[in-house]
């Protein structure tokens, strides 16, 4: 499927708009309902626009409480669908999802550390520790699966689900050692937990997500000539080995950074991009802007549906994106045997 200008620019102009429509509406929803209008009214005097006369309780639930919630749950299912995105061309599967080389399980033992310590009490603490678990569990598969100077895809998946498993034993040994007042928090954040979220949080996150979609969108013809074959892409002049390096820890780190905000949200980075790819194909140039915006909108909607299906409890948002995304892969599963 040829992608022209127009059609590059009439798709994502059209998810541009779903995003902003979800994220407002979904503003509106929680254990205090608000109206549109309302919503607007908030973030006019959040942003300063606007003074209020008086202190509304609405204006700081929905600018305090909802708004970095919502577009920390943006940022979030944009990252982890352009790295799933990335996976699946690098690795030629379409199974492959952002946490295919152990970052998940690294992550959480550096985020289930700093929560026994107490680390997470400070802003910053839960999101460094995260992110210091993710980006050593990237350096230790990447240094046991390369072959010399050279990334094979094979080695690894390999090394990718040693240290997933190892990591994995680890984690079980922190949780049962953990104080019982610990084990809710290390249980949502392992599915998926936005309660977190303030302004910080979004301001630490935004540039990494942001700069590792934008360099993605980069690779995109590259990745396509790879996919179409690593020998016509030499022949046309793309240094094959630099880019699958690249691409490998472009998306580890964009993936890093989204986990380390929220924790493991499952399904988003493994379904997002196949449901763009068959819809819009598999042109990366179009598949990775669209899958960012498609992803966001996804994950700002599974977020409301959590915390207000059970208002005033509140559902990991793994438990959501599961629910749809199970269901999806078994309907794909069905119709393309048939």
């Amino acid at each position: 499927m040829i992608v022209t200008f127009k059609k590059f620019m009439a798709v994502n102009v059209v998810l541009a708009v779903c995003l902003i429509l979800t994220m407002l509406v979904c503003l509106c929803f929680g254990t205090i309902r608000a109206g549109l209008y309302h919503v607007f009214e908030s973030l006019l005097r959040g942003f300063g626009v606007t003074t209020p006369d008086k202190t509304e309780v609405l204006d700081t639930i929905i600018f305090s409480i909802r708004l970095p919630r919502v577009l920390m749950a943006a940022l979030v299912g944009s990252a982890l669908s352009v790295a799933g995105a990335l996976f699946q061309a690098l690795l030629r599967n379409p199974l492959a999802d952002p946490y295919i080389l152990g970052i998940s399980s690294g992550s959480a033992v550096g985020a289930v550390l700093a929560m026994m310590l107490g680390l997470a009490a400070t802003s910053f603490g839960l999101p460094l520790a995260s992110f210091g678990g993710a980006i050593g569990t990237v350096f230790l598969v990447f240094n046991v699966g390369r072959m010399g100077r050279w990334v094979h895809t094979n080695s690894l998946l390999l090394a990718g689900v040693i240290f997933n498993a190892f990591f994995g034993a680890v984690l079980m040994f922190l949780i049962s050692i953990a104080r019982t007042e610990a084990l809710h928090s290390i249980i949502f954040w392992l599915m998926g937990d936005f309660s977190f979220a303030d302004f910080k949080g979004v301001t630490l996150a935004f540039p990494y997500i942001l700069i590792g979609i934008a360099l993605s969108y980069f690779l995109a013809r590259r990745l396509n000539l790879i996919l179409a074959g690593e020998e016509e892409a030499l022949q046309l002049g793309v240094d094959v080995e630099r880019v699958k390096k690249f691409a490998y820890v472009l998306a580890s780190l964009v993936t890093a950074a989204a986990v380390s905000v929220c924790g493991l949200v499952g399904f988003v980075g493994l379904m997002i991009p196949h449901m763009v790819r068959l819809v819009l194909g598999s042109d990366h140039r179009l598949l990775i802007p669209a899958a960012a915006l498609w992803g966001a909108t996804f994950l700002v909607i599974c977020d409301t549906l959590a915390r207000t299906l059970l208002a005033p409890m509140e559902l990991p948002v793994g438990v959501i994106t599961a629910a749809f995304g199970a269901p999806f892969f078994i309907y794909l599963l069905k119709t393309r045997s048939m």
